[in-house]
């Protein structure tokens, strides 16, 4: 028995080591691009061009970085960016939240009806067109609210939010009730505090989303400076910087940025548009994986 027990102890480190190296090359190949583009954002312009950087910069400067800051739209369009993610996230939390909660309650006779409605938006859509014209019979081109409302109420996020909901014990709310509790009550004081993972992840969903949108700018606010975003910035100077006449006319920066250090730039505008919602991450970690993990055992 104890030989056996010995061999099953080798047997075990072997796999250890086998699955430590497997995920050291994971984590290599996961952080070489990153670390990469964080290398040559830092590397000197002129010597950029002569290429062989890969993780450590060849000749360190930060005047890739201060080009950029010195450029108002980018600037403008940051802070546009981190208006429009916080509002966006914070209205498409409270409205999915509540409209899952209406749907989550038994006593609400059109829930079928609302959930089948809600479940056909996620598989067809008018189209562009008729988003557009939507959105200007509305008044909302060229306002900043363009980019808040329309993403308001998302028919996947209230979906993972209710079957959460339908998780929790319900003789919470009946006590909540029998104690004189309304429903608005029951949510904001019971249901809410009890959410926390789920609501955590689909804020990390939100965030994100907003954060990364840029065609919505182009579309509705692209000749609208003071709306610009951060997103709609790098991708005027990957455009102009990758085919050298793209969007001449609305891209001054970019055209300034080509004459000097165009991959340079583009990595330094990518690390500036990437480190933000990156640092993020780490105060939602354990809500999004608690809300991960539960809807996983719920299905």
């Amino acid at each position: 028995m104890g030989g056996k027990a010995f061999q099953m102890s080798k047997g075990e480190r072997a796999f250890d080591i086998f699955l430590y190296i497997a995920l050291t090359l994971i984590m290599i190949v996961t952080l070489y691009p990153f670390l990469n583009v964080l290398a040559i954002s830092f590397n000197e312009s002129t010597d950029t061009v002569r290429g062989g950087i890969y993780i450590w910069p060849r000749a360190w400067t930060l005047e890739n970085y201060q080009r950029i800051f010195s450029y108002t739209g980018l600037v403008q369009g940051f802070k546009i960016s981190v208006l429009r993610t916080i509002s966006g996230t914070l209205l498409g939390l409270l409205s999915s939240s509540m409209l899952a909660f209406t749907l989550s309650r038994p006593e609400f006779r059109a829930r079928k009806f609302v959930s089948y409605f809600l479940a056909l938006t996620m598989y067809f859509s008018g189209g562009m067109v008729p988003m557009y014209i939507l959105m200007r019979d509305l008044n909302l081109i060229g306002t900043f609210w363009i980019y808040i409302l329309p993403g308001a109420v998302s028919a996947f996020n209230v979906f993972v939010i209710r079957s959460f909901m339908d998780g929790l014990p319900f003789a919470l709310q009946e006590s909540a009730k029998l104690d004189g509790a309304n429903d608005f009550k029951i949510f904001y004081k019971i249901i809410l505090p009890l959410c926390k993972p789920v609501l955590a992840t689909i804020a990390l969903f939100l965030a994100v989303g907003q954060w990364n949108e840029w065609f919505s700018t182009y579309l509705y606010n692209g000749n609208k400076a003071h709306l610009t975003t951060l997103q709609y910035e790098l991708m005027k100077v990957l455009s102009s910087t990758n085919q050298g006449s793209g969007m001449v006319n609305a891209n001054d920066m970019a055209q300034q940025m080509a004459q000097i250090s165009p991959e340079s730039i583009k990595m330094a505008i990518t690390i500036v548009v990437t480190v933000p919602i990156l640092a993020v991450y780490p105060f939602l970690q354990k809500y999004f994986v608690g809300g991960m993990t539960l809807g996983a055992v719920k299905a």
